[in-house]
């Protein structure tokens, strides 16, 4: 059966993105409803919803397993992360979640904090998540290199597969390490305890995500597969004595009304400070700002790269500052009901556009079907195997990968661009994702720096100089061209040679600045030292435009008014003029200056 065909919605008015005042919110459901919501618009969301909420059942609570968080947390995190950014939020399609990405971030967390410090470290991501969309920086997270963001995907890849290997094996691991290596070296260690019938389930359950979707696309995979190996499990459990494998509901317990129950409460949670009944200190927000950042950053870069791939696929657009300011909101939200970081989900956003969503109102609907199954069937969650779940996030992990793209990258991409994809992928791996982001974005910058210095090309240019025989200068005329932006990195090799001026003989020299599209503060510093110099041995400098666009830099520096020798002109034309005028008026002064002085010793005497 083919996907249903999307229409695209309408691509939000001109006016939302040039407002200037108040944080922009809520501007793809109001353009929904500004196109005209309809009835069957309304029954295209609820049936997409319900594939995406179907979807997103399994995966929130393997990601908040895999994060150290009880299951039930991330089911809160898609039920109210995804409401809340879903009608705040500024993507049409955008379904928002917990997500893969932040088990690198978020694990550590609750390793070293606890379930209360991971809710409030995304509470304060929060925070900045709306403090971007509010100051309208969200179309700066297209200036992240394609390799860095490709480096960091591929190493959360490894980071995830690495940390399901225990479940999938069966292994006996107390806690798992903090860093990349303690982990391989815990899971080695561990290899005595391998339990073939936890390989056998992950096994089944990667099998049937792979086969489902070739045989029909009307049913979510992840739901057949999970669906049918807790049913198979709990069958040979029931008939097999002694066969016994690892579930939610062994492993998980909560209390309701003083009894225990295995797997998730029945119940849906009461709204809590995050941080607890003894209060949050500042010395807490010091601790936690780190992490509240690196949750806000990746959450940002994956909610807008997300938002990007749902626009190419309908033909939408998205506002990226009310999408931060939803994704904000959403994490204020979540943790205040025990929901842990959310963002846009890309698996779930495309899944909801194939799935024939039409606007916000089908990401409410996948909420919808998160609460129903909280409330409804969370007894039967009790009997997923935990080695299923690891399953389905091992081939999340190889999804998020890439690595045909990975490889793609490295084999056709310039040296530069190939160094930053492994240094980000490495320190992703060793270290942290905030780290590699943050030396790969640094890097990238340093090495496209060094391309555009590269490319500013500045010459000395002649009368007979090839290729410009149209150019011609009078005697005791030169000019010098500057081809290319004259920033800090491009300066020593477009100002080197106007320095070495001192022994030439010409009285004018021409700056020919009309392929200068910017100068930077270094730039000019360089330029008016250079021509400070020129005029202090007696050389009158003359810039020819159109001048680069900041033309207020020239009006503030007022060279022509505190160098007498410093003239500007509109073009190259009208420089030359002023170069010939300029030596015909010094000329004059000179055989004026010669009269006077004849004039000055007196009619010759004879002898």
């Amino acid at each position: 059966m083919p996907d249903p065909v999307v229409s695209p919605a309408p691509a939000p008015d001109s006016s939302i993105s040039t407002i200037r005042f108040g944080p922009p919110i809520a501007t793809a459901l109001r353009t929904a409803w500004r196109a005209g919501y309809k009835a069957r618009d309304l029954r295209a969301d609820v049936l997409a919803g319900v594939v995406v909420g179907i979807v997103a059942l399994p995966l929130s609570m393997a990601l908040a397993i895999a994060v150290g968080a009880p299951p039930q947390h991330g089911l809160y995190t898609a039920l109210v992360g995804g409401a809340v950014a879903a009608v705040c939020g500024g993507s049409t399609f955008q379904v928002t979640g917990p997500t893969a990405a932040f088990i690198v971030i978020l694990a550590p967390i609750v390793g070293k904090f606890g379930l209360g410090g991971l809710l409030t470290a995304g509470f304060m991501a929060g925070i900045i998540l709306v403090a971007l969309g509010w100051l309208r920086l969200g179309g700066l997270m297209r200036y992240i290199p394609h390799p860095v963001t490709t480096g960091f995907t591929s190493g959360i890849a490894v980071v995830i597969a690495t940390l399901q290997v225990k479940d999938v094996l069966g292994l006996k691991i107390a806690r798992m390490p903090d860093h990349f290596h303690d982990k391989v070296a815990a899971l080695w260690s561990a290899r005595s305890t391998f339990d073939p019938a936890e390989l056998a389930v992950a096994s089944a359950t990667v099998g049937l995500l792979l086969a489902v979707p070739r045989l029909t696309r009307r049913v979510p995979a992840p739901l057949v597969a999970i669906a049918v190996v807790s049913g198979a499990v709990a069958a040979v459990h029931h008939f097999v004595p002694g066969f016994a494998v690892a579930t939610i509901g062994s492993r998980f317990q909560a209390v309701v009304d003083g009894a225990a129950v295995a797997g998730i409460p029945p119940l849906l949670p009461s709204p809590a400070w995050p941080w607890g009944a003894e209060g949050l200190t500042f010395s807490d927000i010091r601790e936690l700002l780190p992490s509240a950042l690196a949750i806000a950053l990746l959450g940002a870069i994956e909610s807008l790269l997300s938002a990007v791939i749902a626009d190419g696929m309908t033909g939408a657009r998205h506002d990226p500052d009310a999408e931060l300011v939803g994704q904000g909101l959403a994490n204020l939200a979540a943790p205040l009901f025990g929901g842990i970081a959310a963002t846009g989900a890309l698996a779930r956003t495309a899944t909801n556009i194939r799935a024939g969503a039409r606007s916000p109102v089908a990401a409410l609907c996948h909420a919808a079907v998160i609460l129903l199954a909280i409330v409804a069937a969370a007894p039967l969650v009790a009997y997923v195997p935990m080695a299923a779940l690891a399953g389905l996030l091992l081939l999340v992990a190889w999804n998020m990968s890439e690595a045909r793209h990975f490889v793609g990258i490295a084999r056709i991409a310039p040296k530069s661009d190939i160094s930053v994809l492994f240094i980000c992928f490495g320190l992703t791996v060793v270290f942290d994702m905030v780290i590699a982001v943050s030396v790969g974005f640094v890097l990238a910058a340093v090495l496209f720096m060094r391309r555009m210095a590269v490319l500013t090309d500045a010459r000395w240019l002649t009368a007979d100089a090839g290729g410009h025989a149209e150019v011609v200068l009078p005697r005791g005329v030169r000019l010098y061209r500057i081809n290319g932006p004259l920033f800090f990195g491009a300066v020593h090799n477009a100002m080197g040679a106007l320095h070495a001026t001192s022994a030439d003989t010409f009285k004018v020299l021409i700056l020919d600045l009309r392929q200068v599209p910017v100068i930077d503060a270094t730039g000019f510093s360089a330029l008016e030292e250079v021509v400070r110099s020129l005029v202090a041995r007696n050389r009158a400098v003359i810039l020819a435009g159109p001048l680069p666009p900041p033309h207020r830099i020239w009006e503030r520096a007022r060279l022509t008014q505190t160098l007498p020798g410093v003239l500007v002109a509109d073009g190259l034309d009208d420089a030359l003029l002023l170069a010939r005028n300029h030596l015909a008026a010094r000329a004059a002064s000179s055989e004026l200056r010669a009269v006077s002085g004849a004039a000055a010793q007196g009619p010759p005497t004879s002898r």
